[in-house]
């Protein structure tokens, strides 16, 4: 008995380091893997198809298109990825004559962008390369297939993937905006489908299919001609859709039999990035691994004031990527997901509004710090503004507050600022967001030019600058500009029927029941009735298509960091039910519309942004949009995981994060250590109880073996 007890104590004791709970296998402990979570499935790897962040944080790592943003400088800057150089923009006339730099964005009719690639730069060693046999017996996976092989970079690939933009069967999102810039892209199109009907499926070459706005000059060079003058073009040549894809990868993936299996290029990327995605599984777990072809970049050796304090230029001009490998696991729930994060087992985390106050406090100033048991873990928080807007929109073609009609202008004007006044924008952030926002003045976001700070830059409508403070402006205004515009007391002045405002939203935009409530609260302050209709997404885009929504909530987030980006999505030639375009309110005004046509084809300066002020003004004045607020991005990492600065706009981010491994081990295993005592006193318990027991039968049993 007691060689049983001291056996099974010495098991417990073992066991005190091990930690019971670790999610990977012990072969991981100290290597140099990165370990993450994503809770929304990517539906979409394919680069002329993916268009979401959660896309983007697997294709960035793996497509390289020829631009990339500076890892650490903001605002933010394109610098060369593929590329040699960032291309200089050459203008001409309508007959192909050069124009100097200087020229009348009228005169130009075409814009030329030289893009000259590096050499030596190689593919991640792939299938598509190599022979293969003949049939898929035995083939469920990339991984199933015997060879792979690579080849190096070369300006065709750029050419085939751009040639894709237009392919019929691919539907591409950006297609409508590259066909009115990249010239031949429409006719293109309209040829691939002509071609379409007449074969049944099957591989499309494009190589045999002319594009004149993409010319292959050598293999390391190739020029795109675009329309007009529009210096936006270069944030273009940093997404996925414009990075290269070789043709035999197209040829490859095209097999009879593929498509079934998921062997898509849909669900495989290739590319000449860092990473290759090597398992895909959607539902529960995405693997990236360092690509053994990478050339091996250099980490940057400038930034932004701060960067230095922050540790972030201590790998200076060090070889690119420093991890090796990154897992990613899917996580539907926020708790499971938090509670990984604080054991170790994640390296990096969001915060939810569930664990915010575990994770930060905020002084009454509203400085913002890590609560003392994030300090003790060494947990580190980086706080940035996203560069997205949040809102509520007014349909310019709704006769009640709306703008379209002209004998109704003031009025419905003054109904759009009555209710702008009364939604107080500082106190959801409070409540709803944790404090983690800032109240807009206008579309654009802070690290956007043309965003205005201070008193320079506030709503004179909602918003009135007292004693070096930005304070909103009264519900008594508001209610005086209600009863200037027919509704004193929220009562239509000729009807006497009450004021009712139809809200439609999203199930998870402002649907929840406090929010439904916090915002009837608004609008009652001027007796004003808010009726909020929540519906799924689909039924709500519907509406907004067919222009039946009154007021709705909505959200951008900036493609590339110009202002054009978001001033677009108030232009007339946007409006959603004429043009199916990104103008949910329809708001339309020509003095805004002619400005906007100048500002998109400037750069930036003290001109544009006298125009973009302008702009901001008439919006200002007009309201189509409650101005909400800039979302603030919170994320937590631990001590071991180093160089990490969040981005909005600029994804392929991994390749810079460095880990101390041995260091996240150590810590794991401190944190996770089994409380094995209960369990012992148990046992201990259990003994002394069996113990008399036991005895007594010994006794028994040695009586009989003497009688």
């Amino acid at each position: 008995m007691n060689k049983v007890v001291a056996a099974v104590l010495c098991l417990l004791l073992a066991a005190c380091g091990t930690a019971w709970n670790d999610p990977y296998p012990a072969s991981e402990g100290s290597a140099n893997i990165l370990y993450s979570a994503f809770t929304e499935r990517p539906k979409h790897l394919d680069p002329v198809q993916s268009y979401s962040e959660d896309e983007f944080n697997f294709t960035t790592q793996v497509y390289e298109p020829p631009l990339q943003y500076h890892y650490l400088k903001r605002p933010y800057q394109v610098v060369p990825l593929t590329a040699r150089e960032v291309p200089h923009p050459r203008y001409l006339d309508g007959q192909g004559r050069p124009l100097p730099e200087n020229a009348d964005p009228a005169r130009i009719a075409y814009t030329d962008y030289v893009i000259r690639l590096k050499p030596g730069i190689r593919y991640q060693p792939h299938p598509a390369f190599a022979e293969q046999p003949g049939d898929l017996r035995g083939i469920e996976r990339l991984a199933d297939f015997p060879a792979r092989a690579t080849r190096e970079l070369r300006a065709a690939d750029y050419a085939y993937e751009i040639k894709r933009l237009a392919h019929p069967r691919l539907h591409s999102p950006i297609y409508g905006v590259m066909a009115e810039l990249i010239v031949g892209l429409p006719e293109l199109a309209k040829e691939l489908r002509r071609h379409e009907k007449t074969q049944a499926g099957g591989w499309l070459d494009l190589r045999s299919f002319e594009l004149p706005g993409v010319e292959v000059l050598d293999d390391l060079s190739y020029r795109i001609r675009i329309k007009g003058k529009y210096p936006q073009f270069l944030y273009w040549l940093t997404m996925p859709f414009f990075a290269p894809l070789p043709w035999e990868a197209d040829r490859f993936h095209s097999r009879p039999g593929m498509a079934e299996k998921n062997l898509t290029l849909d669900w495989y990327p290739i590319g000449t990035g860092a990473y290759m995605l090597t398992e895909n599984d959607p539902n529960s777990r995405m693997v990236l691994e360092r690509n053994p072809n990478f050339r091996g970049d250099r980490y940057p050796c400038e930034g932004q004031p701060g960067d230095r304090e922050a540790g972030l230029l201590a790998d200076c001009g060090k070889t690119l990527p420093f991890i090796d490998k990154a897992v990613f696991t899917r996580e539907k729930e926020q708790i499971p997901y938090w509670n990984k994060f604080l054991q170790g087992y994640y390296d990096a985390s969001g915060i939810s509004s569930d664990s915010f106050d575990q994770a930060v406090q905020v002084s009454g100033s509203g400085d913002v710090t890590l609560s003392d048991d994030m300090r003790r873990q060494g947990i580190r928080l980086t706080t940035s503004v996203a560069t997205s807007s949040m809102y509520m929109g007014f349909n310019w073609l709704d006769p009640v507050v709306g703008g379209a009609d002209p004998a109704k202008a003031e009025r419905t004007r003054k109904l759009r600022q009555a209710i702008a006044m009364a939604v107080d924008q500082e106190e959801f952030i409070s409540i709803f967001a944790n404090g983690r926002g800032i109240a807009a003045q206008g579309p654009i976001p802070p690290g956007i030019f043309g965003y205005r700070e201070g008193r320079e830059g506030i709503d004179p409508v909602v918003y009135r600058w007292d004693n070096g403070r930005l304070r909103r402006r009264s519900v008594e205004e508001a209610r005086r500009l209600l009863a200037e515009a027919g509704y004193p007391h929220g009562r239509d002045a000729a009807s006497g029927e009450p004021l009712v405002i139809n809200l439609d939203t999203t199930g998870n935009g402002v649907g929840s029941k406090s929010r439904v409530d916090w915002l009837q609260k608004q609008f009652a302050k001027i007796d004003v009735q808010l009726v909020v209709r929540s519906t799924d997404y689909n039924r709500f885009q519907e509406k907004l298509l067919k222009g039946n929504a009154q007021l709705f909530y909505f959200g951008w987030n900036a493609d590339y960091p110009d202002p054009e980006n978001f001033l677009f999505l108030l232009t007339g030639a946007q409006g959603k039910v004429k043009h199916q375009g990104e103008n949910a309110a329809n708001y339309e005004n020509a003095e805004y519309d002619r400005l906007f046509e100048r500002m998109k084809a400037m750069d930036n300066g003290p001109e544009r942004q006298a125009i973009i002020d302008r702009m901001v003004d008439i919006l200002r004045r007009d309201v189509p949009w409650i101005w909400g607020f800039h979302p603030k991005d919170y994320t937590l990492a631990h001590q071991w995981l180093a160089n990490r600065k969040p981005s909005k706009v600029g994804h392929n981010t991994l390749m810079y994060q460095r880990l101390d491994s041995p260091l996240r081990a150590r810590l794991r295993r401190e944190w996770n250590r089994p409380v094995v005592w209960p369990l012992a006193g148990v046992l201990l318990i259990l003994v002394a109880l069996a113990l008399p027991a036991v005895t007594a039968y010994r006794r028994r049993e040695a009586a009989r073996a003497a009688g």
